[in-house]
């Protein structure tokens, strides 16, 4: 395990969507717009009607994974959270439907069908990035400032 330290939040962006946006392209641009190298992801909801979510299915590695797709099914977005490290989000959310609810890693292409209500935190004096590890998994890792 290891421990990243940053210093508090500094500025916090509280993003609407609109119907058509796109969740995860809308985020990665407004931290890039905004210059958030390092930031949380702390709440998100609203509601899609394309989603696409990829989650484990072993325990091995490397991991198995399945593929969960909505197209043109109204879905709640009960959950959105994630980490942005050098720049880039990596979120997981919860979605439901008429059925139950269902959650994953977050891929490019979920629309939002009505609204999106988004809130991240930059992360003050903490620089991070995603570093394959020797195994080829992605680890988070604290950046020193030279």
């Amino acid at each position: 395990m290891e421990v990243f330290a940053a210093e508090g939040f500094g500025r916090v962006l509280v993003l609407r969507l609109d119907p058509g946006d796109l969740l995860l392209e809308s985020v990665a641009e407004a931290v890039a717009s905004e210059g958030f190298e390092s930031a949380v992801v702390v709440s998100g909801i609203g509601t899609l009607d394309r989603c696409y979510l990829h989650a484990v299915t072993t325990t091995g590695y490397p991991p198995r994974e399945q593929r969960l797709a909505w197209e043109d099914v109204p879905l709640e977005l009960l959950s959105l959270k994630g980490v942005v490290a050098g720049g880039e989000p990596h979120l997981h959310a919860v979605v439901s439907d008429a059925r139950g609810a269902y959650g994953g890693h977050v891929e490019r292409g979920c629309r939002v069908l009505y609204l999106a209500e988004i809130v991240v935190a930059e992360l003050k004096g903490l620089k991070l990035a995603r570093v394959r590890d020797e195994r080829g998994i992605l680890r988070l890792k604290q950046i020193k400032n030279t």
